[in-house]
This record gives structure tokens, C-alpha cells and sequence, in this order.
């Protein structure tokens, strides 16, 4: 019996990582098809019955996952990923048109075409005025959107400047918020040289 677990447990080592996992999932899969055929059979819409067993807020937030694989964009990471990100968003509003494309490529010649590092590619392709003034309006675009942004600000540059560094201010804003209504003649005596 011994030698039987050691054998047993060498074959589950043996085993990949994720094995268990892979199982599960199989298994699920086939239990999903078949209460697909069987509801099939009784003349059931599967997706509509499935969602009879699901609670509320799990597929709430099932579905807020599902949105974030959705949109991967997490927010500045480094410069690089932003570059990425903006030349996939730039290629996706663009429009190919594939016989100019087609005719171009006839006219360079493949090898100058897809240029290598041995290609001279100065002078080979020629802008059409349509291409020049997609690029105008695209730049445009970004330049109206850059200036529509704006980023909140943590500091008020109208406000007094009261404090010496940043955990200074953080405490006299705390000052201000629980004894400010206390003080406030105090402070406007003082400002106006009418202490006492």
C-alpha cells in the first residue's frame, strides 16, 4: 500500500501545475453542454435558464470585469505603453484604401515597398494631397482634444499660502476644517492689524 501512494503521489507530481484547474474546466464545459442539449430538447433558451441560478450581484459583477477586460487601458504606466496605445487607437480611426494601396505598391516595386535595411527608400513614395490633409485634420483632432483636457489641480494658486511644506498644509487644513468657524474673527483681526 505504501509503495502504491508513493507511486501515486509521483504520478500527481509528475503532473502540471495547472492540471486541476485544466480538469475543472473540462469538466464544467462538458456539464455546460449538456444542459444546453437538454434544454434544447425541452425547447428552453439555455442562456435564459442559466441565468435563473445566478444572483444578482455576482452577475453585476461579473459583468464589471468583463467591462475592464474590455477597456485594458489601466491609466500612464510608462511613456512606451502610452506611445503603443496611441498608434493602436490613431491605426484603428484609419481608413485603408486598399486599391491606391494596391497601385502604390505596383508602382515602387515589392523590394522598395516593404523596405529592408539595405532599401533607399528617399523619394519612393509620394504623398497624395487627400493623405495630407487626413494627416492635417487628424493632427488637428489631437491638438483641439489636448486643450480640452484639463488635469485637476491639488493646489489652489488664488489661495493664501499659509503653510511651510506639504505636511504642514495637510494640518492647517485640518485646522481650518474643525476649528475654522471659531477662529475666523481672530484671523480677520489679525490680517486687518486690529488685534488685540
Amino acid at each position: 500500500m505504501n509503495h502504491q501512494e508513493v507511486l501515486e503521489e509521483e504520478r500527481r507530481a509528475n503532473l502540471p501545475k495547472n492540471f486541476d484547474a485544466r480538469q475543472r474546466r473540462a469538466q464544467w464545459i462538458l456539464d455546460d453542454e449538456e444542459k444546453r442539449t437538454k434544454c434544447e430538447e425541452e425547447g428552453q433558451e439555455y442562456d435564459r435558464m442559466k441565468l435563473l441560478n445566478v444572483q444578482a450581484d455576482e452577475q453585476e459583477k461579473l459583468l464589471r470585469v468583463r467591462a475592464k477586460k474590455k477597456n485594458p487601458d489601466q491609466g500612464f504606466s510608462n511613456y512606451e505603453d502610452a506611445t503603443v496605445r496611441q498608434h493602436k487607437r490613431l491605426v484603428t480611426n484609419m481608413k485603408v484604401d486598399m486599391v491606391a494601396y494596391q497601385k502604390e505598391k505596383e508602382a515602387v516595386g515589392e523590394e522598395t515597398f516593404y523596405a529592408g535595411r539595405n532599401t533607399v527608400v528617399q523619394g519612393a513614395h509620394k504623398d497624395t494631397p487627400e493623405g495630407i490633409d487626413r494627416m492635417v485634420t487628424d493632427l488637428q483632432k489631437q491638438v483641439e482634444k489636448r486643450e480640452k483636457f484639463s488635469r485637476r489641480r491639488m493646489h489652489n494658486t488664488e489661495a493664501d499660502i499659509d503653510y511651510i511644506n506639504e505636511r504642514n498644509m495637510k494640518f492647517n487644513k485640518k485646522l481650518e476644517r474643525f476649528y475654522g468657524q471659531y477662529t475666523s474673527d481672530i484671523k480677520q483681526n489679525l490680517e486687518r492689524g486690529t488685534a488685540i
